[in-house]
């Protein structure tokens, strides 16, 4: 039955990938775009045959991101979205097991394009990344939804200036959209970093409800919602922090550590972890954790390093230095398809250096968030670097993200992380 929502037409391109069982059109197939920003539209082939409903964005180049293939009312919209928000936590609570912080809502992959939702603990971080969900009757179905679902956690809308700006939003600051009931039930979660500089505007007790102590396979991070720096460890890499100290050993080197996610575990099983990151105010945070931590456990010695992971990896190579475990977990390279080239430069620079620098025996986890290089891209240019270190690298596993971050099967976008770990055999 037709609706009563703005029709757009699409080119046989955009349907044919629609059809594909991707969730997205481009600016550059649309055929006609006379619609509200952020509105439920209908979608319509070259034909006029209805292809489903979508999201419509007035300013991004991802114009159309579908929600179903059936043509939707905003009633059904609403009944479903309160539905998916639903399945969506059912299905964490039934795998994201022994973990207090996962993935909530992860966008597409949960048929719910341009909304993320994490839970740290008690604390649970929002963010919209689209027109779509900024729309206040949508947002108000988020937040009642989230609070059904999580009635003893704050909620905090984490906001992305960058992301406002190009979806064309007004500006809006990060703020408390839900002050939680739950009291601090655990010495961690008491032992919470003190805010040096609390917002304009916000009480001390709103602050303490933005903060929170979580936890990541018995590893403990702490996490400040409305803080300038973003979380100390990223949940997509949970599993593969655990992975990576089942095999680490010895002498480790973790680059790109941040605020700690990847050295804290090798911590755990290694003599000494020496940890680098360009970012001093990310090192404080990762100092932080590691008291945090050796309250509760047992832990090697880390080295916190501030400097350029490349001109560290160069120097050490340089001098000569050996090590049983390195894991390099850079930032995403390429940020778009014509950046490709000099991202995967990048990762063989950063790669080969590692390779020269293991032991026989060494492990090296390395690892790209940048979805625009593939997977074969990413152990071609492993080989690729495995051959002039020469080296002799068996592939122990090959991972992504953790399964709170699942992959839709015909959206390669959204199979963004990679994770190789390897063993140097000589």
């Amino acid at each position: 039955m037709p609706s009563s929502n703005p029709v757009i037409a699409i080119n046989q391109r955009g349907a044919a990938r629609l059809k594909s069982g991707h969730l997205w059109v481009y600016r550059s197939d649309l055929a006609s775009a006379n619609a509200p920003a952020g509105s439920l539209v209908e979608v319509r082939d070259p034909r006029g045959k209805p292809l489903g409903s979508a999201l419509y964005s007035s300013s991004s180049q991802i114009a159309i991101r579908l929600v179903s293939n059936e043509v939707l009312s905003d009633a059904t919209w609403a009944r479903l979205l309160s539905d998916r928000i639903a399945a969506a936590v059912r299905f964490r609570q039934a795998n994201a097991r022994n973990t207090d912080s996962y993935r909530v809502i992860f966008s597409e992959a949960d048929l719910l394009p341009g909304l993320i939702v994490d839970r740290y603990n008690d604390v649970l971080s929002l963010q919209i990344l689209t027109q779509a969900f900024d729309r206040e009757p949508l947002r108000e179905i988020v937040v009642s939804s989230l609070a059904e679902h999580f009635p003893d956690a704050s909620l905090i809308e984490r906001v992305d200036p960058h992301i406002r700006e190009l979806e064309e939003l007004p500006p809006r600051e990060s703020q408390m959209l839900r002050v939680g009931n739950s009291a601090p039930s655990s010495e961690a979660e008491r032992n919470r970093v003190p805010r040096s500089s609390p917002a304009v505007g916000l009480g001390r007790d709103i602050l303490d409800h933005s903060k929170t102590v979580f936890t990541l396979n018995g590893v403990h991070f702490h996490f400040d919602a409305l803080g300038g720096q973003k979380t100390g460890a990223f949940l997509d890499q949970r599993e593969n922090y655990a992975a990576a100290a089942r095999y680490a050993h010895g002498d480790a080197l973790d680059c790109f550590t941040y605020q700690g996610g990847f050295a804290l575990h090798l911590a755990r099983v290694c003599d000494h972890v020496a940890a680098v990151d360009s970012s001093r105010p990310a090192l404080e945070v990762a100092e932080q954790n590691e008291q945090l931590n050796r309250q509760h456990h047992r832990s090697g010695d880390v080295d916190w390093t501030e400097a350029n992971a490349f001109d560290i990896l160069k120097d050490y190579s340089t001098a000569g230095r050996q090590y049983d475990t390195i894991v390099l977990d850079p930032p995403a390279f390429a940020k778009s398809k014509r950046a490709l080239p000099t991202a995967l430069r990048g990762y063989k620079e950063l790669n080969l250096r590692a390779l020269k620098m293991l032991r026989p025996g060494g492990i090296l986890v390395t690892c790209s968030c940048s979805f625009h290089v593939s997977e074969p891209e990413f152990l071609e240019m492993l080989s690729s670097a495995a051959t002039d270190a020469e080296r002799r690298v068996r592939v122990l596993e090959k991972r992504g993200a953790a399964i709170d971050h699942p992959a839709l099967l015909n959206m390669p976008e959204s199979a963004y992380l990679k994770c190789i770990i390897c063993q140097i055999e000589s």
